[in-house]
């Protein structure tokens, strides 16, 4: 009996060791056996290699913030992180290298807003006290100001560098300017403002001599001009030919372009909505218009007397003529550059300008085969010019021929063009006030550098 039980409790622990040893096998042993054979069988299906299904689980790990690029090549992914990095820090170094202020006074600078930088205003109530923006090119941070409450001495001055946009048109206009250029010159004198930059809407005629004694070549303080109309004064060093944009001061909008802009067919050849001065080309045109019926086939309504504002009314009845007519008659008035050129732009009707330089002292054809019109024709403005509206039938004519899908790439070349035109602007402008102000602060720079160095010379102590 005893014998019985040793060989039971020997063989009782014979198989617990045996099972232990199994056991033992299998936790060791039998696991790499498997993620073997899984592996096999993962190649031999063409599964994703083990580091695809790691990046996934990374992946997935982090789809709190999905990625729709997550199917892309990691070099391509690594690529636009690289590239969006640097981005930011362009930003980010915009943001502290380089801050401007621009101040609005007069129409014009809502069209270098507006238009040209695409900036946004708040409020957007356009009869508000006081309106302001910001926006980002390049390196240079600008904020804009604008409104009656932007009046001198009554607002914070917290940047070195200024742009003044002025209204230097008429007399009373230029007192009115010369107020706030007092003001600047004493900002400077006291050096709360180091740099300033004037965009001037210059007299018609170009007699814009009164501002001659601010300019820094004349012992002033502006160190850049930028100035609207064909001024003798242009040399693109430190004087530049802005664009005089559309009637901001009408209200005129910042236009989207539509499928039915593009495409639709227009029932008029072409529009002139205006004044008529008696004895101007404008009259003459009109004659043109009236001959062999050809005001049938435009858009037609003129009146006496200038208005400064339109009405809603006018304003809608215009911006339609704009866009039901494929040409829209530019003649000259005080000056040949007229609001009517750029908001025709605006809707893809293609500007048919007069091409003839005005009484006054603008441009110099001697000196510039492009006046007038100097900085258009600079940039290629895909305009119709003639030199006298009697050549109006013939351009009317062959208007008739062209079909509907030339028209429609002629708007498109159109709208693009206008497109490019105010980008362009906008970084040549970014660009001028960059070099003059950045480089002439180097120079202040290096000035007291050397002062300080002659200093140290001299006291060695």
């Amino acid at each position: 009996m005893r014998l019985t039980r040793k060989r039971l409790c020997s063989f009782l622990i014979a198989l617990y060791c045996l099972f232990s040893l199994y056991a033992a096998y299998h936790v060791f042993f039998g696991r790499r056996r498997r993620a073997s054979a899984a592996s096999l069988r993962s190649l031999r299906k063409g599964a994703a290699p083990v580091r695809e299904r790691r990046g996934r689980e990374q992946s997935t790990l982090g789809s709190e913030e999905w990625n729709p690029w997550e199917g892309d090549e990691k070099n391509e992914q690594q690529h636009r992180f690289k590239t969006s990095f640097q981005i930011l820090n362009k930003s980010t170094k915009g943001k502290a290298d380089f801050r401007v202020q621009i101040w609005g006074k007069a129409a014009i600078g809502l069209y270098l807003w507006e238009h040209i930088f695409a900036g946004l205003l708040e409020p957007t109530d356009v009869t508000a006290q006081w309106r302001e923006g910001n926006s980002i090119v390049g390196r240079t941070h600008y904020s804009f100001i604008t409104g009656p409450a932007v009046v001198p001495g009554y607002f914070s001055v917290d940047v070195n560098n200024v742009v003044l946009v002025l209204n230097g048109r008429e007399k009373g206009k230029v007192f009115y300017a010369t107020q706030w250029l007092l003001y600047a010159q004493n900002l400077v004198q006291t050096q709360k403002l180091q740099h300033l930059a004037v965009v001037l809407l210059g007299n018609e005629h170009c007699n814009n001599e009164w501002i001659n004694q601010f300019l820094k070549r004349n012992g002033g303080f502006v160190e850049l001009l930028f100035v609207i109309y064909d001024s003798p004064w242009i040399n693109d060093m430190d004087v530049f030919q802005w664009p005089l944009g559309v009637a901001t001061y009408r209200n005129f909008p910042v236009v989207e372009a539509s499928w039915s802009m593009l495409y639709n067919e227009r029932p008029y050849l072409c529009n002139f909505l205006g004044t008529v001065y008696e004895n101007s080309s404008r009259q003459a045109l009109m004659n043109i218009l009236k001959q062999d019926g050809i005001d049938k086939l435009c858009w037609v309504s003129v009146r006496e007397q200038w208005q400064p504002q339109e009405t809603n009314e006018s304003l809608k009845n215009y911006q339609e003529a704009l866009l039901q007519s494929d040409l829209t008659l530019c003649p000259v008035g005080v000056n040949t550059e007229c609001y009517r050129m750029y908001e025709a732009c605006s809707y893809g009707s293609i500007p048919v300008v007069e091409d003839i330089m005005t009484a006054g002292s603008c441009g110099n054809t001697s000196v510039s085969h492009n006046a007038p019109l100097q900085l258009l024709k600079s940039m290629d403005a895909p305009f119709i010019f003639i030199k006298n509206w009697k050549e109006l039938p013939a351009v009317l004519e062959k208007e008739k021929t062209i079909t509907l899908q030339e028209k429609i790439q002629r708007r498109k070349m159109l709208l693009h063009w206008y497109q490019r035109f105010k980008t362009e602007l906008k970084m040549r402008f970014t660009n001028i006030l960059e070099s003059s102000f950045l480089m002439n602060n180097k120079g202040k720079q290096h000035c007291v550098v050397e002062r300080l160095g002659s200093g140290v010379r001299q006291n060695p102590s």
